[in-house]
């Protein structure tokens, strides 16, 4: 980001630095209306900046506006000559019902080059897809990327234990969902939940009985 900010005087590249932070702690906070604030801002200082495309396209498609996201995500594309928000342009296409532009841009020559964490989101983002499209076997299949058999990918696991599940497949879909939780070291699933449920153990359960105890200690 730095780097990019250069392009702009000291005192124009800090305040839009500082924009960009913003942006950033605000989205960890989902407090997406004042994170789209500060991204506006920040573009309307530094408009030809792809990180601030990049981050005024990110608060877009955590507000669901996949749309605008997509277009930003271009600019970004077409003004950095970057290719790593192709998994994201295409999960923009999913949500706007275009099923087809998305598996073709994900089947691009551009998408086969990305590098190994951006191949594994395009594939997440594939497989859902697939299952949206009724094709949960082609879902499971494009999730088989080597990445899987790797343990530090709870999200990946997480998805293909998902779709196993969805084909009824529950004792391997129990052992994803464990894989996934097991690698999870930053909580980014509730692969935990997933796994309490297929053992027929909910929170709401764990609940009631710490309220029975207490009833009965009192």
């Amino acid at each position: 980001m730095h780097q990019q900010l250069r392009t702009l005087s000291k005192e124009n590249a800090e305040g839009v630095a500082q924009h960009l932070v913003m942006v950033a702690a605000l989205l960890e906070a989902d407090e997406i209306e004042n994170a789209m604030a500060h991204a506006e801002t920040a573009v309307r200082r530094a408009g030809r900046v792809p990180a601030a495309r990049e981050a005024l396209g990110m608060v877009a498609y955590r507000a669901g506006d996949f749309a605008r996201a997509l277009g930003e995500f271009r600019t970004v594309r077409r003004i950095s000559g970057s290719d790593h928000l192709i998994p994201l342009m295409v999960d923009c296409e999913r949500g706007l019902g275009r099923h087809e532009r998305a598996l073709d841009l994900a089947q691009s020559p551009e998408a086969k080059r990305l590098p190994k964490q951006e191949r594994v989101e395009l594939a997440i983002v594939i497989g859902g897809i697939r299952r949206d499209l009724g094709q949960s076997d082609a879902a499971l299949v494009a999730l088989q990327i080597p990445e899987l058999k790797k343990p530090n990918q709870p999200r990946l696991a997480y998805a293909y234990a998902d779709t196993l599940l969805g084909l009824g497949r529950v004792d391997e879909a129990r052992e994803w969902f464990q894989r996934s939780a097991d690698a999870d070291e930053e909580y980014e699933t509730d692969a935990i939940e997933r796994l309490e449920e297929l053992d027929g153990v909910s929170t709401t359960d764990l609940l009631d009985g710490a309220d029975e105890e207490d009833e009965v200690d009192e």
